[in-house]
């Protein structure tokens, strides 16, 4: 028996103003969500080609996010940039802690002002051409950070980086989310983690392959690499169909008829899909005429942006920075020799590919709570044990907490790291989604200030020279995300964008989401 879904509608190349009275926007709405929910994996992967691709391509902008953040941890490992932006201390090239601060908070600070802008200009002007202008902005800053011989104007070059960076960080998850069908959703979401430590992964490859050269080339040639990923976006993004929630929201209904056409194929009957997109949103609009920053933090609004924001707060609680962020230079202060720590970089990076692909079962089967939850009490006891082999001044313990920090990028991109953009792209609510993607990348930024302040300070020799004991800090922040993500983080597997709204709107616990079966005569 072929127990495939129902083409939409039947196959049936309908219009609104072909059927009239026989079939209503409600009808059709509901059929979308009969048919979301009967889709399998098998059959998205098999006939969702033009999704797939374009969430792809729009994803990987994020890839920038992850060569960025690890080249800025990888660079101060690389003797040519201590000894070109640092000084000589005890015989050895090092970088000022208070530089390297700004190095990696001005970067930060970019990012900041980058998410706040890009949740405005989207909603103005598309996510796609949001992601096309914050490619040339990025190319801008890569140009200076390649050029740039003193501290000044480095600093300057990261801040402009960062901008580009933060429209990247902000659109990838907005864009993969409103295009994509329940069933991939949260893989195409996932996929944007997978950029992420994909960039990483390369920059630790680059790094080792530039880092002990004696010149200038040992930093300028990662910089250089970072300019394939934006010329290829200026290049394809024209050419990608804008997502179908913007231009119906700006009632451009045929644009986002041609849109969808372009995503599920010309041989799919898209009216139901657009009657899904404008009914959720006319059912939102009901509640709110306007979208505004302040709508953010109102009524149910305002726990979908605490869940959101909440969600990246446990990212950072978690202590990614210190452990991804100094990986090879943690090695190096653990004393183990350089060739080492450049290798032990790359695997784990790696190894945090691998735990984002393994996320891609997990998301549709055990959902996105469940993970989240027992991966931030993975990381809690794992950021603890890299503490107490610190402790233990023994070969044996460096290299069991350089063990412990390969495992715990398997995990963290496996839980926590890939779940954060999926309860991103879920939890938001449509009509403020860009808003509030920009404001998650706007606390990221600023957990991002924070941490790259605080941590040089821990972790340098001419400092606190705190090495893996760090660990027993972010065990307890571990502990803390761990306890809110498990009274506060809901379940949204299966579920549409119409399902998750109205157990917002009421006010189902977290615990209870997949319990709740809607109200009778409810679209959810």
């Amino acid at each position: 028996m072929d127990t495939r879904p129902a083409p939409l509608s039947g196959g049936d190349k309908r219009t609104f103003e072909h059927v009239g009275h026989e079939v209503t926007r409600h009808a059709l709405f509901d059929e979308a969500n009969k048919y979301d929910h009967n889709q399998t994996l098998k059959e998205a992967l098999r006939d969702e080609g033009g999704v797939l691709l374009w969430a792809g391509v729009m994803g990987a902008a994020a890839l920038s996010w992850g060569f960025d953040v690890q080249v800025n941890g990888a660079a101060i490992s690389v003797e040519a940039f201590r000894r070109d932006f640092g000084y000589m201390y005890k015989g050895k090239a090092v970088l000022p802690a208070n530089w390297q601060t700004i190095f990696n908070v001005t970067s930060t600070v970019g990012a900041f002002f980058g998410g706040l802008a890009s949740g405005y200009i989207a909603d103005k002007i598309g996510r796609k051409w949001c992601t096309w202008m914050g490619s040339w902005i990025l190319c801008a800053g890569i140009a200076l950070e390649i050029a740039a011989t003193t501290r000044p104007v480095f600093a300057v070059a990261k801040t402009i980086l960062g901008v580009a960076l933060g429209f990247y960080l902000s659109m990838a998850p907005a864009y993969c989310s409103e295009v994509s069908p329940v069933v991939l959703r949260g893989i195409t979401t996932c996929g944007v983690s997978l950029a992420i430590v994909v960039g990483q992964l390369l920059s630790n490859a680059v790094i080792k392959a530039f880092g002990e050269r004696p010149d200038r080339w040992a930093y300028r040639g990662p910089f250089c690499v970072q300019f394939f990923l934006p010329v290829v976006l200026i290049l394809v993004v024209p050419f990608a169909p804008e997502s179908p929630w913007h231009l119906v929201r700006k009632d451009n209904i045929e644009g986002a008829r041609v849109s969808l056409i372009r995503l599920h194929g010309k041989e799919r009957d898209i009216e139901p899909r657009l009657a899904q997109i404008q009914e959720t949103l006319r059912l939102e609009t009901e509640l709110y005429s306007n979208a505004t920053w302040l709508d953010c933090f109102k009524g149910v609004d305002a726990r979908r942006t605490m869940i959101t924001l909440g969600a990246f707060c446990c990212q950072h609680l978690s202590g990614i920075i210190f452990v991804l962020g100094y990986s090879t230079y943690f090695f190096q202060l653990a004393g183990l020799p350089t060739s080492q720590t450049f290798s032990l970089g790359v695997g784990v990076t790696a190894c945090g590919v691998a735990g984002n692909i393994s996320s891609w079962w997990l998301v549709n089967t055990v959902g996105r709570r469940i993970v989240t939850f027992y991966g931030m009490v993975v990381l809690t006891g794992i950021l603890v044990l890299i503490g107490v082999f610190d402790v233990i001044p023994t070969t044996g313990a460096q290299w069991a907490q350089s063990a412990f920090t390969v495992i715990y990028s398997y995990v963290w991109f496996l839980t926590i790291g890939a779940m954060g953009y999926v309860i991103l792209g879920e939890a938001s609510s449509p009509r403020l989604r860009s808003r509030t993607i920009g404001l998650t990348t706007v606390v990221q930024s600023l957990w991002g200030l924070i941490m790259n302040f605080a941590l040089p300070y821990f972790v340098n020799p001419d400092e606190a020279n705190l090495r893996g004991k760090v660990g027993f800090i972010f065990g307890g922040t571990s502990l803390l995300a761990t306890i809110w993500v498990f009274f506060c983080v809901p379940e949204f597997k299966g579920l549409t964008f119409s399902e998750i709204d109205e157990r917002f709107k009421m006010r189902v616990p977290a615990r209870k989401f997949q319990e709740y079966k809607g109200q009778p005569g409810s679209e959810g």
